[in-house]
């Protein structure tokens, strides 16, 4: 397969912190020490929806560059995962650790670490941050090596936690502009085709928006069943990197990604494994602080999961998602515009929102995914070429 754009990479900047159940009596204020510095879940409204639903037997899968399974804020919420890099067509090759399949002389990358660290933490456990679903387990999958993944490596993931249990699936990643045609005209159809079988199968599939300032949320976000994430501030204004939230389905919405220009705690704190702390992290071991779409995509994610732990299906979630978020200024819910989407997701809001019944059930998907097995396959036997990176 020919290579095509990649995506631009997780913008990282400085950040200086200042130190510091149940869903009926989750508190509102966790202990752990680097909760002041989590603006990000406080603009999505997680500690005020933690009383009513904490993502409890939820499942979050990280379709990343792996997660560090010994991070002490993350090792007691995994359940099994799963690494496809560079072995798309026969894998898993590994459990999904940030540190499995290396290539030789290949360095891991921190970013999936980060990204699941946002979406469900260990919290209120006294070290430090608290995730938005707080209570949902994390099931790591590696498609991206530091240089990026191939489509057919992200499919293989996303059809494997498909498979294994996943509520959630979280991609903070993508291609660079112009990759849509691509996929538009079925010349890339590997994860088009994944998330049409993981919307089939009832899971969510929260993705990326990009980081291009472009008016199109970039592949696979831009994908129908794809619920697009865009980008905001601390001030609630639109990150002036992230992509817009434009879509064939129009089914984008906001979450917090961090300003991404000077000031580190204008952006995300999250876990990252031991050692691999940049400038942002000098004062925080174990955590740093990020920008992008991908630290918006996992606020999302980890809402999501709060909505799936109470039973609701992925259609109810989407619809629940869309019609709770707030346009910033206007006040507006449910409302779209570009930038947005259909605004800012409130978990408050969301969860508090009444759970549909059917004949005593809740409803189900009726989503008709394609559920098809076949990929884009590598050419003349080659591996993949990297198509696609981190957010």
């Amino acid at each position: 397969m020919t290579r095509v754009s990649t995506l631009v990479l997780a913008l990282c900047l400085a950040l200086s912190v200042a130190g510091s159940a149940s869903a009926q009596t989750a508190p509102a204020v966790p202990n752990d020490p680097y909760w002041g510095a989590q603006w990000g879940p406080r603009q999505v409204n997680a500690d005020d929806a933690w009383a009513t639903s904490t993502g409890a037997g939820a499942v979050i899968a990280v379709v990343d560059t792996g997660v560090d399974l010994d991070h002490p804020d993350l090792n007691g919420k995994m359940v099994p995962g799963a690494t496809f890099v560079g072995c798309a067509d026969n894998g898993p090759c590994g459990n999904g650790d940030w540190e499995s399949a290396l290539a030789k002389g290949e360095e891991p990358h921190p970013h999936g670490t980060h990204v699941a660290g946002i979406a469900a933490a260990e919290t209120d456990n006294g070290t430090g941050i608290a995730g938005v679903a707080r209570d949902a387990s994390i099931m790591p999958i590696k498609v991206l090596a530091a240089d990026g993944g191939s489509f057919q490596e992200i499919a293989a993931g996303i059809r494997w936690a498909t498979d294994n249990g996943a509520d959630v699936i979280n991609m903070s990643l993508g291609a660079l502009p112009g990759v849509q045609a691509f996929e538009v005209t079925g010349l890339i159809s590997a994860t088009t085709k994944a998330i049409d079988y993981a919307n089939s199968k009832g899971v969510v599939v929260v993705v990326a928006a990009g980081n291009e300032a472009s008016p199109l949320c970039a592949s696979p976000s831009f994908n129908d069943g794809a619920l697009c994430v865009t980008s905001t501030d601390r001030n609630e204004a639109k990150a002036w990197y992230s992509n817009l939230g434009v879509k064939p389905d129009l089914l984008a919405v906001a979450a917090p990604g961090g300003q991404g220009l000077i000031s580190c705690a204008q952006d995300i704190i999250s876990t990252v494994p031991a050692g691999a702390e940049g400038f942002c992290g000098r004062a925080t071991p174990g955590y740093d602080a990020y920008a992008g779409t991908s630290m918006a995509t996992p606020h999302v994610a980890g809402v999501a999961a709060l909505l799936t732990a109470q039973g609701r299906s992925n259609v109810e979630v989407y619809d629940v998602l869309t019609a709770t978020a707030r346009t910033p200024v206007t006040g507006l819910r449910g409302v779209y515009s570009a930038s947005y989407g259909f605004g800012i997701v409130d978990a408050a809001a969301a969860v508090a929102t009444p759970v549909t019944v059917v004949g005593g059930t809740t409803e189900p998907s009726n989503d008709n995914g394609s559920g098809g097995t076949d990929q884009d396959k590598p050419k003349n036997g080659k591996k993949p070429e990297k198509t696609t990176r981190r957010r």
